[in-house]
């Protein structure tokens, strides 16, 4: 059986070990020393590694099967944490596990990492048929996918997967997901004392506010949304300012949406510039591609087949954000990303349930057990 005290210590420990995006290296180390225990080969992704910035590259993990007639499958997740996540200090109330406040907790994404490996010790424990496994475990996926990015796909021998990344409660399936553009500008305006002779000034401040009174942002339909997030500029209150930067994304379902959103953002920018007379920079880069995976894709039917097996109720839901997903399907990865249970992301405020991360786990262990049987 599952054993939700090694499951809960293993995850405890995960999360103590500080993994911001770039720093890996001790993480992984540690995560090396767990798989190999396993019985795991284990590679480690240098080229991705060194392309991404990264101390340490993906890690890649094999396990030889013991059936042959079941399709080698990939299990994946990332091992990188957003910020504040040095020195967690995670706590058990009501049947939940928090960090201090302090920071995040790093369920996102070490409750699919623990998840995983305790499904497959399960597997193993019980002697449960299974294919050959492989694991991928990326680095750099909160600052822009880069482990997926750049992963050497060669390394892989397995051709569909899952990747344990999302929100939710552990059964829902998630086929479908956003390419999103960034956007970053530059007003170039023209300073002028506020107070003595601001006739003479272009206010690079002003150009931006028409511009973005004039975006259509936020959420722009069912399948499309946009923002703009960061700006800045501006030296005193009594120099007219001359030069603004700011950063926006537009998100899509839809390829050609996303196009016209894009399109629609850059438009505004560059009417205000050409209003008011002022000088614009502008640099748009597509940060991930979409993905959609049918839901009677085979790679589907087994995760709701598996779900009926843990005694699970499934859903199949699409995605307003970017996962390791996205690049994998553009390789040619069959792959839908699964929910852990996991809540409150990216904050201080971060939590897991102790019952949503042992369904998870059951969630795996059935998927492995079902493509066995499948074969």
């Amino acid at each position: 059986m599952i054993r939700e005290d090694r499951l809960l210590d293993e995850f405890l420990k995960m999360v103590r070990i500080a993994s911001p995006s770039r720093q890996e290296a001790r993480f992984a180390l540690f995560l090396k020393g767990r798989l190999e225990a396993m019985g795991f080969e284990v590679l480690v992704d240098e080229r991705a590694g060194n392309s991404a910035g990264c101390d340490t590259g993906n890690l890649i993990a094999r396990l030889k099967g013991n059936t042959k007639v079941a399709e080698p499958l990939f299990f994946g997740a990332h091992m990188d944490t957003v910020s504040p996540g040095e020195n967690i200090e995670p706590v058990i109330r009501d049947g939940k596990v928090f960090s201090s406040g302090a920071t995040v907790l790093g369920a996102d994404d070490k409750s699919g990492i623990a998840a995983i490996l305790e499904a497959i010790r399960h597997i193993k424990e019980e002697g449960i048929c299974y294919g050959d496994l492989e694991l991928v475990f990326t680095v750099g996926e909160e600052t822009g996918l880069l482990g997926a990015r750049h992963l050497t796909r060669e390394l892989l021998q397995a051709r569909r997967g899952y990747v344990l990344d999302s929100g939710g409660k552990p059964g829902t399936i998630v086929n479908q997901g956003p390419a999103q553009d960034k956007i970053r500008a530059v007003i170039h305006g023209k300073a002028a004392h506020a107070g003595v002779n601001p006739e003479e000034g272009i206010s690079a401040v002003q150009v931006a506010a028409r511009a973005i009174d004039r975006m259509v942002l936020l959420r722009v339909d069912q399948e499309t949304t946009a923002n703009i997030g960061v700006i800045s500029g501006g030296r005193a209150t009594n120099i007219v300012c001359d030069r603004v930067e700011m950063e926006g994304e537009a998100r899509s379902l839809s390829a050609g949406k996303l196009e016209q959103q894009t399109k629609h953002m850059a438009d505004c920018l560059r009417d205000a510039c050409l209003q008011f007379g002022a000088r614009l920079e502008i640099e748009i880069e597509r940060m991930y591609p979409a993905f959609y995976v049918k839901e009677d894709d085979p790679l589907v039917r087994l995760a709701k087949r598996a779900g009926k097996r843990a005694g699970m109720e499934t859903r199949v839901v699409s995605s307003g954000g970017g996962s390791d997903v996205n690049f994998f399907n553009e390789y040619g990865l069959k792959t839908v990303n699964l929910a852990t249970g996991m809540n409150k992301v990216h904050t201080t405020e971060e939590e897991i349930s102790i019952s949503d991360l042992l369904e998870a786990t059951q969630f795996v262990a059935a998927i492995i057990e079902e493509a066995a049987l499948a074969g």
